[in-house]
């Protein structure tokens, strides 16, 4: 009898409830378990879980690791899924190799790496990967001449935090003054320039930001599944151009995406996204983890986090090629159940390997709008 799989997945985005999803539905028709973390007790991976707990808040990187550790050797985890200070924990994989459990996640010199966002761009621009243009800007001067240059070429200038994950801290330079058009409709990333400048130079300490141009659609996000051979064994783009999605295999676009996915050892999942400048694709972010519209590839007949799963246990899926590329759909919202209590009631723990399960149905008053997203056929 083939035992169960135990995954863990620690405070992680919403829209990986559909990553667990996919782990229980897997075509080897192998029992898998799931914890989940997360320091919201109405997050719905918790709800989506077969276990979970409440993470402490307050930790240190290294006092992380050692609640990390912890939560294996209680929970008899497998594999487990860091994204929460993945660095601190990658650096730590001997410890969890030491109790029974494997890391889906880089080695820590691939995830050092793409931490800082300039570090990556000079990276990968060595192995021949274009990146757009870019200026490091501490203070409200650095930012003023690095607009100035951007806008003296005909482009509009944005800027992100050198380090971070996702659309966090984006924003675009307007030169427009602040007026009453700002307040009407929808929020938008657009920030007034003299406000940022006042902002930078009344801030007590120095800001890290990336300013470049604001590059074009379409947005491909490259998946790739990499083995600890330094070989990808998967890579599709995902292309997102507004609304509309769809799903491609350019070599425009995978050819840099393996480059860097084999040249700096981004085992098992990682996210490299392209968007275009000019008439060039250039790199614009690398995520060394999951990306939360992994679960969109099961429109082309493949089931990545499973293949990820078994990769880690040391189960080789060889090269694996989509068996077709699904038709364009969109993303809309749709309700997830929440637990009806502030700490989801967990499994009891029993003997003996557990089956697959997925929580009973919230009651009706329980059920939530949860941040994930479904996708729909366009």
């Amino acid at each position: 009898m083939v035992s169960r799989v135990r995954v863990w997945l620690n405070r992680t985005y919403a829209e990986n409830v559909f990553f667990m999803d996919q782990l229980r539905r897997n075509p080897s028709d192998r029992a898998v378990e799931i914890h989940a973390t997360h320091g919201d007790a109405d997050s719905p991976v918790l709800a989506a879980a077969d276990t979970a707990d409440l993470e402490p808040e307050g930790l240190s990187p290294a006092g992380y690791v050692e609640y990390a550790l912890a939560q294996c050797r209680r929970r008899g985890i497998d594999v487990f899924v860091p994204r929460l200070h993945q660095s601190a924990i990658v650096a730590h994989r001997a410890d969890f190799e030491a109790i029974g459990t494997a890391l889906l996640a880089p080695p820590p010199e691939a995830v050092a790496v793409f931490h800082d966002k300039v570090i990556a761009y000079e990276a990968v621009q060595a192995i021949g990967v274009p990146v757009p243009p870019w200026w490091r800007v501490r203070d409200a001067d650095e930012l003023i001449a690095a607009v100035d240059e951007l806008e003296a070429g005909g482009h509009k200038a944005c800027f992100k935090p050198a380090s971070g994950a996702g659309g966090v801290g984006f924003r675009v330079i307007t030169r427009a003054p602040f007026s009453l058009m700002h307040l009407s409709g929808f929020p938008t990333p657009y920030v007034q320039l003299d406000l940022v400048v006042d902002a930078l130079r009344r801030a007590d300490e120095p800001v890290d930001w990336l300013v470049m141009p604001r590059l074009e659609q379409p947005e491909v996000s490259v998946d790739c599944l990499t083995g600890p051979d330094n070989r990808v064994r998967l890579a599709i783009g995902r292309l997102k151009n507004g609304r509309r999605r769809g799903f491609t295999l350019q070599e425009q676009w995978l050819e840099p995406a393996r480059l860097i996915a084999e040249g700096f050892g981004l085992h098992h999942l990682s996210n490299i996204q392209f968007r275009m400048f000019g008439e060039t694709p250039v790199l614009m972010d690398v995520n060394t983890r999951p990306a939360g519209g992994l679960h969109q590839l099961s429109l082309c007949g493949v089931n990545v986090p499973w293949l990820a799963v078994q990769l880690a246990l040391g189960e080789d899926p060889g090269e694996v090629a989509p068996p077709f590329l699904g038709q364009d759909y969109t993303v809309v919202s749709g309700p997830r159940p929440l637990r009806p209590v502030s700490i989801p009631q967990q499994r009891a723990e029993v003997e003996g390997p557990l089956l697959p399960a997925m929580p009973a149905p919230a009651p009706a008053d329980s059920v939530g709008v949860a941040g994930a997203a479904q996708v729909l056929p366009l």
